[in-house]
């Protein structure tokens, strides 16, 4: 999970055109809801809002953060969509499965990718695991906690902890030898691999393996 902007993104248009209370989701057209994911990967790229997996392999959908079962004001409403990953073992999915998901949630509780930095909450290993910051409050490390329950990115979760380890395995001798560089040296190609990566499937990953060295 990454820090999003929404200022980035163009707002759908679309959705003036419905009505809390006169429309339901499945009243959006297929063209308008092509607005809207087109909307999404200028905030997003083609990457999970949650898990930062690829869309074209793991499938999309146009997410509602806050379900739009329990709160139905918000059902087209720009600041409550992202786009997921289809998977049902994690992400958006996951999280609002009524039966063998993660049980009852406060929405309170999550991490809002654009609303909160996910990586002052959140530690991503070259090991592929993901773990809660020390030093936080207890309100903020329940939080942390909470997101990785919810939307299923913990570290005993194997499959996404075997795709960022894979991503992360491909920069683990790169770390090492940069140990030998001046200082200098290492920030200017740290930051040089964290731009390059930026837009790239698990990038957060990335993103703390080089954070190190800066």
């Amino acid at each position: 999970m990454r820090k999003l902007d929404r200022a980035t993104a163009t707002a759908p248009a679309c959705l003036a055109l419905y009505t809390q209370g006169r429309d339901k989701w499945d009243n959006v057209t297929g063209p308008h809801k092509q607005q809207i994911r087109v909307s999404l990967e200028q905030m997003q790229g083609k990457r999970c809002a949650y898990c930062e997996g690829p869309l074209d392999s793991l499938g999309q959908h146009i997410e509602h953060f806050r379900r739009k079962r329990h709160f139905v004001a918000l059902t087209f409403a720009w600041s409550n969509l992202y786009w997921s990953c289809d998977q049902t073992d994690s992400c958006g999915h996951y999280k609002d499965k009524p039966n063998n998901g993660p049980g009852a949630y406060n929405p309170n509780d999550l991490l809002d990718p654009c609303v909160d930095d996910p990586s002052q909450f959140l530690r991503f290993r070259s090991n592929g695991t993901v773990d809660v910051r020390p030093g936080l409050s207890a309100v903020d490390t329940h939080r942390a906690r909470e997101t990785l329950r919810v939307f299923n990115l913990q570290a005993d979760f194997g499959r996404l902890r075997n795709m960022r380890k894979q991503v992360a395995s491909m920069y683990l001798a790169t770390v090492d030898e940069l140990a030998t560089w001046s200082a200098n040296d290492r920030r200017d190609y740290a930051r040089q691999e964290i731009q390059a990566t930026a837009s790239e499937p698990f990038s957060t990953v990335v993103r703390h393996m080089f954070g190190d060295v800066l």
